[in-house]
């Protein structure tokens, strides 16, 4: 697949047109915090940002949090070299404030407006842009700044121009409806994959009668639907990568994890596409997904999931996940979108 051959779908009421996945920068952050990876090349970073827009892949999603600064910095050297005219959609968070003094230490959710003021201004600079292009917050507060308060800053943040719209990441369906009271919520970024199904039933409704987009992440389950993943590598993960402390990742669910990953193979060699393909097209057939982050650290990794964009799952397809979904107990939630509603 060559550049600009990829589709684009709406993002709810952004007025964007996104590829149907995405380049996420968590990992890219590199190690030495309390969610990191491990260690990364950033060359290799560099090189795989630049190779997914060469693929004609449009957006990127990033944090402060992640690598504490460092992805957003990774971004803006990628990006040094990218014609603007070419350059894809940027997408950060704000709300998660770490001690500079530990770096290892869980961030302070915090959502007072002076805070995430000084937070987007740290973003743009990192960034090297003028303009973000979509400003979530990552996740609910924990300093007692209600939802309501914090997400009316981000409405001032739209109306001033510092960013182009505006999206809550890791919120729920009461937290979504009350912020909705103060102003219309763009996009909702909830973790979805089918290991983890449980936004389907509970907000992913209330998202569609609203018409917000939809990007989730962790579509492959942090590697686990890759269809590369092993007891072995489970086992190697370091200490500095966080996997290496999920329950996902250990004992009967990561048993479980992997033998869902391996039923894929079948339907993966009838669309002539790899295993991480399938998986994050699952996702992506929902009604009201709109697009899927999916992590990479290398160029090669791209090419292992961008057919995703394209794939179209048939019933028999979904039939076919559904039954492994329950044969192997892999995660929980709905197992099965309505294919013909689908975006």
């Amino acid at each position: 697949m060559s550049e600009k051959t990829l589709p684009k779908r709406k993002l709810g009421r952004t007025g964007f047109d996104i590829t149907p996945v995405g380049l996420g920068a968590w990992a890219i952050g590199g190690p030495d915090w309390g969610w990191g990876w491990g260690s990364q090349d950033d060359s290799q970073s560099i090189a795989a940002f630049r190779h997914a827009v060469e693929r004609g892949i449009n957006w990127i999603d990033t944090a402060p949090v992640y690598g504490l600064g460092h992805s957003e910095e990774i971004v803006r050297e990628a990006l040094s070299t990218i014609p603007r005219s070419e350059r894809p959609l940027i997408f950060t968070k704000a709300g998660l404030v770490w001690d500079p003094d530990n770096r290892n230490a869980l961030p302070a959710r915090i959502g007072n407006a002076k805070s995430l003021r000084r937070e987007v201004e740290a973003s743009l600079k990192r960034l090297g842009v003028e303009v973000i292009d979509l400003y979530q917050m990552h996740w609910p507060t924990n300093d007692g700044t209600l939802v309501e308060d914090y997400w009316a800053t981000f409405a001032d943040l739209k109306k001033e121009g510092k960013v182009r719209a505006i999206g809550l990441s890791n919120h729920d369906r009461q937290l979504l409806v009350r912020a909705a009271t103060v102003a219309p919520v763009d996009v909702v970024q909830p973790p979805f994959s089918a290991i983890k199904r449980a936004f389907a039933e509970n907000d992913l409704p209330w998202v569609r009668a609203h018409g917000s987009g939809v990007i989730a992440y962790s579509p492959l389950q942090s590697g686990l639907l890759t269809g590369t993943f092993t007891p072995a590598r489970a086992r190697a993960l370091p200490a500095d990568d966080w996997r290496s402390r999920d329950e996902e990742f250990s004992g009967e669910a990561l048993h479980r994890n992997l033998a869902f990953a391996e039923g894929l193979r079948p339907i993966a060699a009838r669309h002539q596409t790899t295993i991480a393909a399938i998986a994050a097209a699952w996702a992506l057939s929902w009604p009201g997904v709109t697009g899927a982050i999916i992590g990479a650290r290398q160029p090669t990794h791209i090419d292992g999931w961008i057919e995703a964009a394209t794939v179209a799952l048939t019933h028999g397809d979904l039939d076919d996940i559904e039954d492994l979904l329950v044969a192997t107990r892999a995660g929980t939630g709905p197992t099965r979108p309505v294919l013909a509603e689908a975006a």
